[in-house]
């Protein structure tokens, strides 16, 4: 794998530490402001909502210019918004710097994925991508934890400030190892938003929100259900969720490495062991060892998803992919949002701390059935499904497959 994945795997470590370390820096955020807790949430949902809108925006910005420098520009942006985060004075200010933050992530993925398929061989592109968000799930076992207890030890915005430093050593590693590549002629926006015309690239997003939804409705309430069903202590979640990050970083070299084999049966054996994982999980939470074990394959097998959906995206929109790999990171966004939402109905509606498992278990099958569904298609298409870039000339498109 070349060093260059090295670079955005760095810069991915940094994305994923300041978007997950806040869940376990509220109460300290909330105490400093002045402000609830729910109030201080509107940190993790402005950072969600950002990512969203952020990803399509950022990209469409940034097709103008090559993609090693529009990375180099989302790093410098997530830089900015994580001091402007370390050193505000209100808490309207950390708002819009975590709002800032949050406009890099999806399209810095999104162009990274593209960027790290083009690094290697057509039959690597998976690992490779799989490669940039090992950055990702390795900041859930490491950043965070460690982003926790600095925060809680000597303050928040020294967390902050360390991740705008980790923001300053992927833009540097970016700068020093992304070979220059030139930006593709040929492609305009209205060859990227041909690519939403295809099904197959809808089917895929489709996909990414339903099955990363189905692990984000269990993740999102573990600190209750652990505490208040399985009986571990507050202070256990955190290893909880170490576990849950060691799973992911499993979960996502592995995906990677058969979806270059053999992508859609990969997609099938990942979301339908998922939605039994997590149907099961409404028993295992009851054990202490059980649900360890639970939580772990639960993110083994949702991040197994992430390299196959990624490069399933990218397939069916291979003349025109940047933007529409943008757009499906931020459809990882909406299936945690929506799961989240989903969560919160049932264990309102009095069904208990483990309902949310249910719904997962349902997103995650419904997933498979679109997965199945995707894969009919295609078949009865006759073969792989591409998006017609239009005027884009033949030249371009063939360079996307070296």
């Amino acid at each position: 794998m070349p060093l260059a994945l090295l670079a955005l795997a760095i810069g991915a470590f940094g994305i994923g530490t300041t978007e997950f370390v806040i869940m376990g820096l509220l109460p300290e955020v909330a105490g400093d402001y002045g402000v609830s807790i729910p109030t201080a949430g509107y940190l993790v949902t402005g950072y969600a909502l950002g990512v969203m809108f952020g990803a399509p925006l950022m990209t469409v910005l940034g097709t103008k210019i090559s993609r090693k420098r529009m990375l180099m520009l989302l790093m410098g942006l997530f830089v900015v918004g994580n001091l402007l985060s370390a050193l505000a004075p209100a808490f309207s200010v950390m708002l819009i710097g975590r709002i800032v933050a949050s406009l890099a992530h999806g399209a810095f993925f999104g162009i990274g994925s593209v960027v790290a398929a083009d690094l290697v061989a057509p039959d690597k592109k998976a690992g490779a991508i799989a490669m940039m968000f090992t950055g990702l799930t390795v900041a859930n076992v490491v950043g965070v934890p460690l982003g926790t207890l600095v925060g809680q030890s000597v303050g928040w915005r020294v967390t902050f400030g360390i991740v705008a430093a980790l923001g300053v050593i992927g833009l540097v590693g970016i700068a020093r190892l992304v070979p220059d590549m030139p930006k593709v002629e040929g492609v305009r926006l209205r060859h990227e938003l041909a690519a939403f015309k295809n099904v197959q690239v809808l089917l895929a997003m489709a996909m990414t929100v339903l099955g990363f939804g189905g692990v984000f409705a269990a993740i999102t309430y573990i600190a209750p259900m652990m505490t208040h069903v399985a009986g571990f202590a507050d202070g256990s979640v955190t290893w909880l969720l170490v576990l849950f990050g060691l799973g992911m970083v499993g979960g996502n070299l592995v995906g990677g490495k058969f979806a270059d084999r053999a992508l859609m049966p990969m997609l099938y054996v990942a979301l339908g062991a998922l939605a039994i994982v997590l149907a099961l999980f409404t028993l295992t939470a009851h054990d202490k060892l059980l649900s360890a074990i639970t939580i772990t394959l639960i993110g083994a097998l949702g991040f197994a998803t992430v390299p196959p959906l990624q490069k399933r995206v990218l397939d069916q929109a291979h003349g025109a992919p940047t933007l529409a790999s943008a757009v499906n990171i931020g459809a990882f966004n909406l299936g945690n949002a929506l799961s989240a939402w989903l969560g919160g109905l049932v264990i309102a509606a009095g069904l208990g701390y483990t309902a949310p498992n249910w719904v997962g278990a349902a997103l995650a099958a419904g997933a498979l059935v679109l997965a199945v569904l995707s894969a009919a298609l295609e078949r009865r298409a006759g073969g792989p499904s591409t998006v017609v870039t239009g005027s884009a000339p033949a030249e371009q498109r063939a360079a996307v497959h070296h």
